[in-house]
């Protein structure tokens, strides 16, 4: 649409004569996206982009749709029409045009409100599983046919339901979707790292721009499936995941890059295709035919003439168990010559890089590489996002501590939304769990107290999607869909469970509640589009264990107690650390309950607890163990 029109002479003198015309960066600027996309959903009855609206001045809409070609065809009205017409309208009766944008406001009041007043139990939690179970795709994994999306958190919810309730079904479908989008094209064989989304069914084709937030929460997922199986396979894509973003996205200040565009030299894909030929000009004969016959590379191709690298009907050996060595040298052959078409592909033109740093998706970021370094025990992992939370925390704020959404070009810019406190105080809670230190509980509880300032409806519980003290729009929404990206409403529910537990504060415990009780109405109607939501509930709903290890820093049954903790998926367990040193005052003021647990004699003790009723202190790492499990 962009080269279409708005670059095209006709398009842009009717837009100057008669219009302001205003392009959003939907990344930038959420808050308006989201109002605006509702209003095309409203009066259209669906959504996308590129999304097109007209407004009065006083930015109240009265059209709205997404893709117009320049001229009217495929039963599509064109731009020129349309902007013509409207004119005309504008000009001869403009009360009908404003009194068209009223209508919509009013119809937009209760879809941006979401009030409601139900409550929630057990039952919603396996509604949404089975509504997942109805779309999965038993032959390719995922959930329903073309296009796919990944939606991690849709495998995270399975992964907690199963933990819960034994249904070894919820399971099956989690490594069935992680294994397929690994094998299909999705995932970069040669570089690394996850694309947007799949546009056919069985994940060979994709839409070639890679997010950052789709490898942060996809980074997660695979690691929550190594935790659950203790398969190598899981572990391997995660790492792999990472060795892409830090090598390719991270910037030198140690914050995280937006994205990756789809095409370069303006052909999609044509970054990542190959032909037979040019891999064995690289690998030579021999080792190219190796490596096309198990990548998929054809002379005819899978994708217009050239070949998307994959092994969707030819995948390798599954992966040894954990506690086995990795299969070894065809695939070491096959990772040498992997590097050689890496090194040679990097000769190629780029697709473009989006260097904006957002705030909200290197909190997902950070999350992901913090449990990905306590649960792989990769200490370079927990480095680089401590390194990122710094980044965040010491240039995307201003003097008073609020912080800001977007940083390029040493300029931090926009106040930050619901979204970017949320995953940031995600990822901080994360950093405490990979090493325990006070400091990241303590940024965590402050951001998590700025946002109850800025964003709650005390009126009727939730967040807002923008602070209020933000530039005033025309309506002041509230998210709670978790579609691409888990809403911020979904995450703050799980921050506030664990920081209560975290902290012992019961009022964040009850503004947990008030979150739940606030969008019950809403998620019961359709629990599975509200995933991760449900991870909060389910948390929520309990029972939760709390585990405190008190003991000296640096001891070495602490760490090996600590470490038995990160390796299992505990989702339903807060961990502390209550160090016997002075190192835990700054513990000790946020969680005056640890007084009452703590290392006698400086011994390494741990206290296991469900939902504050606790067990015997252990001194013994065996019986720890055997109180885990």
């Amino acid at each position: 649409m962009e080269r279409e029109s708005f670059e095209d002479e006709e398009v842009a003198a009717l837009l100057n004569e008669g219009y302001i015309s205003v392009k959003v960066d939907r990344e930038e600027r959420p808050d308006i996206d989201h109002i605006y996309m509702n209003v095309c959903q409203t009066m259209t009855g669906q959504g996308g982009w590129p999304l097109t609206v007209l407004l009065t001045p006083e930015k109240k809409p009265f059209f709205a749709g997404t893709y117009f070609p320049k001229k009217g065809r495929w039963g599509l009205p064109g731009l020129v029409e349309i902007l013509t017409q409207v004119g005309q309208k504008w000009e001869q009766k403009r009360d009908q045009v404003l009194e068209a944008g009223e209508e919509v406001l009013e119809l937009m009041g209760p879809r941006l409100g979401l009030q409601s007043g139900a409550s929630l139990n057990r039952d919603v939690l396996v509604r949404a599983y089975q509504q997942l179970k109805d779309r999965f795709d038993h032959e390719y994994g995922g959930f329903g046919q073309a296009p796919k999306f990944p939606s991690p958190h849709n495998l995270m919810f399975l992964l907690r339901h199963w933990k819960r309730s034994g249904e070894k079904e919820a399971l099956t479908m989690v490594e069935r979707t992680l294994q397929a989008m690994y094998r299909g094209g999705l995932f970069d064989h040669v570089g690394y790292g996850f694309s947007r989304y799949s546009t056919d069914q069985k994940w060979l084709v994709p839409h070639f721009e890679k997010m950052l937030y789709d490898n942060a929460l996809l980074a997660l997922a695979y690691l929550e499936a190594y935790q659950v199986t203790g398969s190598n396979f899981y572990a391997r894509v995660a790492r792999e995941i990472f060795t892409y973003i830090l090598r390719d996205m991270t910037s030198p200040e140690g914050g995280f890059y937006s994205a990756e565009d789809a095409d370069s030299e303006g052909v999609e894909g044509k970054f990542y295709l190959w032909t037979p030929g040019e891999v064995a000009e690289i690998l030579g004969e021999d080792a190219g035919e190796v490596f096309c016959r198990q990548y998929d590379i054809t002379p005819g191709g899978n994708f217009e003439g050239k070949s998307i690298p994959n092994l969707i009907h030819n995948p390798l050996e599954n992966e040894a168990p954990a506690s086995g060595q990795e299969s070894g040298d065809y695939r070491s052959h096959l990772d040498i010559l992997r590097k050689k078409l890496f090194v040679a592909r990097e000769e190629r033109v780029r697709p473009f890089k989006d260097d904006k740093i957002l705030t909200s998706w290197n909190g997902l970021m950070i999350a992901a590489l913090a449990r990905g370094g306590a649960v792989l025990e990769e200490p370079g992992y927990t480095r680089a996002a401590e390194r990122a939370a710094g980044f965040i925390l010491s240039r995307l704020r201003r003097e008073n501590g609020r912080l800001l959404a977007r940083y390029r070009d040493g300029e931090a810019a926009i106040p930050a939304y619901l979204d970017d406190y949320a995953f940031i105080t995600w990822g901080l809670l994360e950093l405490y769990g990979a090493g325990f230190e006070p400091r990241f509980l303590r940024d965590a509880l402050t951001l998590t107290h700025q946002a109850l300032d800025l964003f709650r409806d005390r009126q009727h519980g939730g967040f807002f999607f923008y602070g209020a003290d933000a530039e005033e729009l025309i309506a002041r929404p509230k998210e709670i869909y978790d579609g691409a990206l888990p809403s911020g409403n979904s995450v703050m529910l799980s921050n506030l469970l664990r920081l209560a537990r975290l902290t012992g504060d019961e009022t964040l415990r009850d503004e947990a509640e008030r979150q739940v009780l606030a969008f019950a109405g809403v998620v019961a109607e359709y629990p599975q589009a509200y995933s991760f939501f449900m991870m909060g509930l389910d948390f929520y709903l309990g029972p939760v264990r709390e585990i405190v290890i008190a003991g000296k820093s640096g001891d070495a049954l602490a760490e090996r107690m600590l470490k038995a903790t990160q390796r299992r998926f505990m989702p339903e367990t807060v961990v502390v650390f209550n160090p016997a040193d002075g190192a835990g005052t700054d513990l000790a003021e946020m969680a005056p309950y640890l007084g009452e647990q703590r290392s006698p004699d400086g011994r390494t003790t741990a206290y296991v607890c469900q939902n504050y009723a606790c067990q015997a202190p252990v001194t013994d790492y065996h019986k720890f163990i055997a109180a885990l499990d």
